[in-house]
């Protein structure tokens, strides 16, 4: 192509006249830019330089040829220590820093030895040219007579003067033939001696790993499960970023070994104390939680960061890589179907620790909180600990489900009260079961002033999604708010009251909510609760909220946990479950238990139990049958005291069978049909039979009257 894109179709021969030659010329029109030459070439060696192929070779060149450099290094360091007395006093100095001074004078001492030892070595070497000489010399008398004696014992056997000297010339012969075989091989040895010494450095590199990372290939440098040694541990401390301990590291004789504790096997991961050294604040390490577990080989939520009791010291739990996404197998509450539960003595089978111990929570006279974000298996966690003590056939349950999906609805015939919805209403109705509570702790602690050996059945008092009831905007007649978290709110006082006094007579509250906030989880309501859980939440604040000050302050991180993968681990706070001494909190990997062995363990409790009627709370505003009602509440019992009668009736339908319902008025019900409450052990009862007759003589007279 000529200049200006020009491009000549003919062009005139040497024989043809100027005059008569014609060109034809045909013009290349391009929007395309022009590119350079060498822009085209530079484009070329960035894609040639950058390709996957180019890299990986050079990283294997550079990753061998460091192999050499870094085994060189470490052969270098070993010859030196054996050498010198370096490695003792490497040990001496780590001794004291550790404060075992018993050790490190014993150290002291093995390395005066090797000293004394190596100077009388040298000592010898002054006079080892004289006595090797004269060794020599003695040594080639003694064997040229011996080789002549040989030779006159061969000629007095041969007869032949000869042989004198045979034996002396086959020495010299084979002296001259190892003479010859060395001076061919020697040129070899110069060549190949070098390359197997290279070699030899090489093999010592690549057994090490001697080479910058990036150098190393991408299985070795990313390798999961790699293991957690103290070399590691203190190399991933140093390149923290925290200037003061890097700087303790450097200046200590043991390169920091004496900062650490035995590395410990701790369920699937290991376990190690780090003592800082003076000027470096524990929390220094803890915020730096995510670079520590990278300079590791792990992920974030695969280290664990703990302050224990001994001052300036951090605990780290290093899980094996990959260990916690592997489930921790079904529930003993599934595979053993003979378990019973005990309120008072026993511990509910929840999951798992990190350790891989079990993790068994006892929940007697504890009130117990669990928060998380949505479908992170709140529900699941607490209704696993619900239906380990629904075994207990004495504990009695008081259950609203303002999710309303059915998620207990296999505690129908379990639970005394059952409230299962999402609307205000459903609210109302929880408020006002947990105000029967509040109730019913108050006739409890009056009993107890005047019998102090009275026992009650533990009450739990349950209620999933609880904060749909600290937001319930709804309010009562009086225009007193359901919801809220004031003084006028009536389920934060009704929460608060059995908080203060439930535990003392076995009424206890439980509660699961969503992320905590101070709308819909009051302080004053989350510090009244024992056991305190949380799930994966969002931010460091609503951990202290979930869990405590105290709890986050030592290292718990339920925002640290990963929505949607960590589902069902738990950061707990209690004293209810057996914890490292000194701890204030336990991460639990909890059992799953789907809906259908749920209903399985729900059977086994109901046959343990004397065929409880659930009382499942409808709309309050319609006309009760109250006689019916009477017979709903007695269920399958033979008899019962009126005043749980007229209890379980207000459970009901608090606003139909409210405060004008008492003894008389039941009396009177059953009187209209003809029965009337009976005495039992002193004791006003009402029987079934009896109720079953008033519903039949009411029948009888109904259909009477429509006959007539």
């Amino acid at each position: 192509m000529t200049e200006n894109n020009v491009v000549p179709l003919h062009k005139p021969t040497e024989d043809r006249s100027a005059e008569d030659a014609t060109v034809t010329t045909l013009t290349v029109v391009s929007d395309a830019p022009v590119v350079p030459l060498w822009v085209r070439s530079g484009r070329a060696v960035k894609r040639l330089a950058t390709d996957d192929r180019t890299t990986t070779t050079a990283r294997a060149v550079a990753r061998h040829t460091l192999y050499v450099v870094g085994g060189t290094r470490i052969v270098s360091r070993r010859v030196w220590d054996s050498r010198t007395s370096a490695r003792y006093e490497r040990y001496m100095r780590a001794a004291e820093a550790a404060g075992n001074l018993e050790l490190a004078a014993d150290w002291e001492e093995r390395g005066q030895r090797f000293r004394d030892a190596r100077h009388r070595r040298r000592m010898d070497l002054l006079t080892s040219p004289i006595d090797a000489a004269k060794g020599a010399a003695a040594g080639v008398g003694i064997g040229v007579g011996g080789l002549i004696a040989l030779g006159v014992a061969l000629a007095v056997a041969t007869e032949d003067a000869h042989d004198v000297l045979t034996p002396l010339l086959a020495v010299i012969k084979l002296i001259a033939l190892l003479i010859t075989i060395v001076q061919v091989v020697w040129p070899y040895a110069i060549t190949i001696g070098p390359l197997l010494a290279l070699l030899g450095l090489w093999a010592v590199g690549s057994k090490q790993q001697a080479a910058p990372a990036w150098a190393l290939p991408a299985t070795v440098r990313n390798s999961q499960g790699e293991p957690i040694t103290p070399s590691i541990v203190v190399k991933a401390l140093r390149d923290l970023g925290v200037a003061t301990l890097r700087t303790a590291i450097k200046d200590m004789g043991d390169a920091g070994a004496s900062m650490l504790g035995p590395i410990r096997i701790a369920g699937c991961g290991v376990e190690v104390d780090v003592t800082l050294p003076s000027g470096v604040a524990t929390n220094e390490v803890q915020t730096r939680r995510r670079k520590l577990a990278e300079n590791l080989t792990r992920h974030e939520h695969e280290v664990f960061i703990t302050i224990p009791e001994a001052a300036r010291t951090v605990r780290l739990w290093i899980a094996d890589s990959g260990a916690l996404d592997e489930p921790i197998g079904p529930s003993p509450l599934v595979t053993d179907e003979t378990m019973t539960a005990n309120y008072k003595t026993g511990r509910a089978p929840w999951g798992q620790d990190l350790r891989g111990d079990a993790a068994e929570l006892s929940v007697y006279q504890r009130h117990l909180l669990i928060t998380g974000r949505s479908n992170q298996g709140k529900t699941a966690a607490l209704r696993a600990l619900a239906l380990w003590l629904s075994l207990d056939r004495s504990v009695q349950f008081w259950l609203a489900d303002l999710k309303g999906v059915g998620d207990w609805s296999m505690f129908d015939g379990i639970a005394d009260v059952l409230i299962e919805g999402p609307s205000d209403d459903h609210c109302i109705q929880a408020t006002e079961m947990v105000e029967s509570a509040v109730a019913e702790m108050n006739r409890r602690i009056e009993e107890r002033r005047t019998d102090p050996s009275a026992l009650f059945p533990p009450l739990i008092v349950l209620v999933d999604e609880a904060q749909k009831a600290f937001m319930c905007p709804a309010k009562d007649e009086a225009k007193r708010p359901y919801g809220g978290s004031k003084a006028t709110s009536r389920y934060f006082m009704a929460v608060r009251e059995i908080h203060n006094q439930g535990r003392a007579v076995d009424v206890l509250m439980w509660q699961g909510t969503q992320d905590p906030t101070d709308q819909n989880l009051p302080k004053l309501v989350r510090e009244g609760a024992h056991t305190r859980a949380s799930l994966v939440l969002g931010t460091e604040s609503q951990s202290k909220m979930a869990l405590g000050d105290k709890a986050v302050e030592d290292g718990a991180a339920p925002h640290m946990l990963r929505q949607g993968i960590d589902k069902g681990t738990l950061v707990v706070a209690t004293d209810g479950i057996d914890m490292p001494k000194g701890h204030s909190f336990i991460t639990v990997r909890t059992h799953f238990i789907d809906d259908e062995p749920a209903t399985e363990i729900a059977e086994r409790a109901k046959l343990l139990r004397d065929g409880i009627t659930t009382l499942r709370v409808v709309d309050q505003a319609e006309e009760r049958d109250a006689l019916a009602d009477v017979a709903a509440v007695i269920g399958d019992a033979p008899r019962m005291r009126t005043n749980e009668v007229l209890k379980r009736l207000h459970s009901l339908a608090p606003k139909a069978y409210g405060d004008q319902w008492t003894n008389d008025r039941l009396k009177s019900l059953l009187e209209k049909h003809g029965e009337e409450p009976k005495k039992s052990h002193g004791v006003m009862v009402v029987r079934r039979d009896d109720v079953a007759r008033a519903l039949a003589n009411r029948d009888t007279d109904d259909s009477a009257s429509a006959s007539q």
